[in-house]
């Protein structure tokens, strides 16, 4: 039985031309060696599985290949070329900075760079995982790279360049490798697979090239997976099942039912998809990405950064049409946000579900409101009972340009703002000019300081605790603040004072620094009274027994108090309790 390689290293570029999404630094290599330009040092820097190794090796058998072909690419055939090929070259040494870290180690090296090439006019040291020598290695090692023998060539590789010396990087040319783009690994893959004989299908393809991250090394590890799995054919549906990957199509029907605000339906996809094994967090995570690139397929010049199969990228442009611009940007703020609080949350599920809710209202905002106001009736029987016209908060809103901004406006002003309202279209049960004259009434008699917009309504429980849940609701960007709102009962302690309890004196001392006037400031204009006030009282809990304990002092005291024989070894073993 033949024996297996992997495709990793079966097909690992050997020259220049297979290298593959690094084009800049292989030009820039073959240019140096044509020009006769060699450096002593280079360092090769970038993310895992790019190519980094494998430049070097080529780059090395390059410089010493006998007879390099026209492209400046290594022969293959000379006796240089052949010896590397076998593991048997004197002239090309690698070392494995990884096990290899010590002084000792680099002094070796030191006493081996002295020695001329048996073959080729180069002895060229690839050292791999450089970051991984020690302090003491990189002193030692410092002078030689400083000025090495005339046939000596230095090549360094690592992935972390931020742990390398300053006086090692000043002393290296430097080349940055790139993470390698979807299309340039679909591309790689398809000529493996026609090569290896496999049929496959394009979107399984992109499927390996987006779990691969970039690294081509893991795209062929993720493609001998999906090959012993499939067999001789590679399809979609498999290599999603193999590699635990949630279909897009789950993203797309969810994101329909979103559109329609039907959070029923969402619902159900989200327990589907649970049901089926998949990760809560990757699957926000994964609704993000959805998001971002129905925002980036929305456009022409930007569709291709979604680094979609072009069936997908159909559907994606067909569905980004269905989505406004501002709906896609409250959807990632809003995935955004529950991606990043997500392991804070007690119940992970819910935060999730309440995440979806939210989605599902971005579009239908509108018709909740309608659906959910403050009890308009009972706020126009009492304004007719104390024979007041009655207003419109949307009305006053819309208006609010007709309504004079100063208390000492001139006639003139007047008489012009009048005239723009009254070509505006209002509801029959409401005048413009009552309007006005109700404004200069509240500004002569308040002053200028007051807002004409807001009256001065009778407030009662009912409606003060409907928005006071409305409150709740638009403080959902600040979980413990809307918790908090929505947990507390508001007490209207007189016609324009309202009492918010707290639990300590910390709640208290937040809101009022951040957020009350917020509070005070939404209460008056969805209650229509301008002299509301809030007031922040602490109220702790009646039974003792639930008290939390905060400080080290009151925890000693608790377990003093409940178990004496603690105190007692305390004091004998002279321990301190934290």
């Amino acid at each position: 039985m033949e024996r297996f390689v992997v495709s990793a290293r079966k097909y690992r570029p050997d020259n220049f031309e297979s290298l593959v999404g690094q084009k800049n630094i292989a030009t820039t290599l073959k240019n140096s060696v044509t020009k006769g330009q060699l450096a002593h040092a280079y360092l090769f820097c970038g993310p895992r599985g790019v190519g980094k190794t494998s430049a070097a090796r080529i780059f090395a058998k390059t410089i010493n290949c006998l007879t390099p072909g026209p492209n400046m690419e290594p022969c293959g055939k000379c006796e240089s070329c052949i010896s590397f090929a076998e593991g048997r070259s004197y002239s090309i040494h690698e070392l494995d900075a990884a096990s290899n870290n010590s002084v000792e180690d680099i002094r070796q090296l030191n006493e081996l760079v002295r020695i001329p090439p048996q073959i080729g006019k180069y002895s060229v040291y690839i050292i791999d995982e450089v970051h991984m020598l020690s302090q003491s290695a990189f002193n030692a090692f410092l002078k030689t790279l400083e000025e090495p023998p005339a046939h000596a060539i230095f090549i360094l590789a690592t992935t972390e360049k931020h742990k390398i010396l300053p006086t090692i990087l000043s002393r290296c040319q430097t080349y940055d490798f790139n993470r390698i783009s979807t299309e340039d690994i679909v591309s790689n893959l398809s000529s493996i697979a026609g090569k290896e004989k496999i049929d496959y299908e394009e979107e399984a393809l992109h499927v390996i090239a987006q779990k691969a991250d970039g690294a081509m090394r893991d795209a062929l590890t993720i493609f001998d997976q999906a090959v012993a799995f499939c067999g001789k054919k590679i399809t979609y549906q498999k290599v999603i099942s193999n590699l635990n990957v949630l279909d897009y199509q789950y993203y797309i029907n969810l994101t329909d039912k979103i559109l329609e605000g039907d959070h029923t339906s969402s619902l159900l996809i989200f327990d589907e998809i649970l049901s089926s094994g998949f990760n809560a967090l990757h699957f926000i995570a994964g609704l993000s990405s959805h998001f971002r690139d129905l925002l980036v397929s929305k456009d022409k010049s930007t569709n291709y950064l979604a680094e979609l199969a072009p069936s997908a990228a159909e559907k994606y442009s067909k569905q980004s049409a269905d989505c406004t611009t501002d709906f896609l940007y409250e959807a990632l703020s809003t995935t955004s946000t529950c991606e990043s609080t997500y392991k804070n949350s007690i119940h992970p599920r819910l935060h999730i579900e309440l995440a979806l809710l939210r989605l599902c209202r971005i579009n239908n905002s509108s018709r909740w409101n309608r659906e959910t106001p403050v009890n308009h009736e009972t706020v126009t029987s009492r304004k007719n009972s104390e024979n007041r016209p009655t207003v419109n908060n949307n009305v006053i809103t819309k208006n609010i340009e007709a309504t004079p901004d100063k208390k000492n406006s001139d006639d003139a002003n007047i008489s012009k703002n009048k005239g723009a309202a009254e070509n505006k279209e209002v509801p029959s049960s409401i005048s413009i000019k009552s309007l006005l004259k109700k404004a200069e009434q509240i500004n002569s008699s308040k002053g200028t300081n007051q807002l004409p917009t807001i009256g001065s309504d009778n407030v009662s429980e009912e409606n003060l605790n409907l928005v006071w849940s409305q409150m709740a609701e638009k403080e959902s960007s600040l979980p413990r603040l809307s918790t908090t709102i929505s947990q507390t009962t508001p007490l209207l302690k007189n016609e324009t004072q309202i009492i918010f309890s707290v639990k300590n004196e910390l709640q208290k001392k937040w809101i009022e620094q951040h957020c009350k006037a917020r509070l005070v400031e939404f209460l008056r204009v969805n209650l229509n009274n301008k002299d509301l006030q809030l007031e922040i009282e602490v109220t702790p809990d009646d039974d003792p027994s639930d008290n939390k304990m905060y400080m080290p002092q009151e925890k000693d005291k608790f377990i003093s108090e409940k178990y004496p024989e603690v105190k007692e070894m305390q004091k004998d073993l002279n321990l301190e309790l934290k």
